[in-house]
């Protein structure tokens, strides 16, 4: 089974219908054959740890791939830290670019705490190093000031064995189109194993 972490951060108006759901991507990975979950978070969370235990507490039976968008990919990495036995994959899908002063400036002052972190926020450069499961990074194409390249670069060079899917503006963009990212995300979850019933 796949399951989408939504981006957004704190306050903004985001949850995994408009992220996940109204721009095609649920339908296009269950129109594959793939079984979907798409939660929504905790938003206004305290820590990226109250979110892995917001989202564990709705984990399926059995392992899943979990796909983390934007600063959903600190929560998902944080997920996939604290039960490791439940992931079997991991899609770090526009990986939000932390340690920028233009784009942290532009969080509320109740979200500082969520910012601090190395490469992602929430997240040691450590842990990433330290994980040992199979992971993908998929880049925006084009970067813009959120979601810069450099950032996915990183996470190549830090984490083990992850390899780089094909990139594409993240949802909800008006340029976003579903097909090649669903496309990526099935090859990836056959490649791991156990996204369908």
């Amino acid at each position: 089974m796949l399951v989408l972490v939504h981006g957004g951060l704190w306050d903004e108006e985001m949850d995994a219908e408009r992220f996940w759901g109204r721009t095609g991507v649920v339908a296009g990975l269950r129109g594959e054959g793939l079984d979907v979950l798409a939660p929504d978070r905790l938003m206004r969370a305290g820590s990226w740890a109250a979110e892995a235990e917001h989202l564990a507490a709705r984990l399926p039976d059995g392992p899943v791939v979990l796909v983390g968008g934007s600063n959903g990919c600190s929560a998902a990495v944080r997920l996939a830290l604290a039960v490791p036995e439940r992931v079997r994959g991991l899609v770090l899908a526009w990986p939000a670019t932390a340690g920028d002063p233009r784009v942290d400036g532009r969080a509320p002052t109740e979200a500082a705490p969520l910012l601090a972190g190395g490469v992602l926020r929430g997240v040691a450069d450590e842990e990433l190093a330290g994980l040992r499961l199979p992971v993908a990074v998929l880049p925006s194409v084009p970067e813009n000031p959120v979601h810069q390249r450099h950032t996915a670069d990183a996470l190549l060079g830090l984490v083990p064995g992850a390899v780089e899917l094909p990139g594409c503006p993240e949802p909800p963009h008006p340029l976003f189109r579903p097909e090649g990212l669903v496309a990526a995300l099935a090859g990836f979850a056959a490649a791991v194993g156990g996204a369908t019933s």
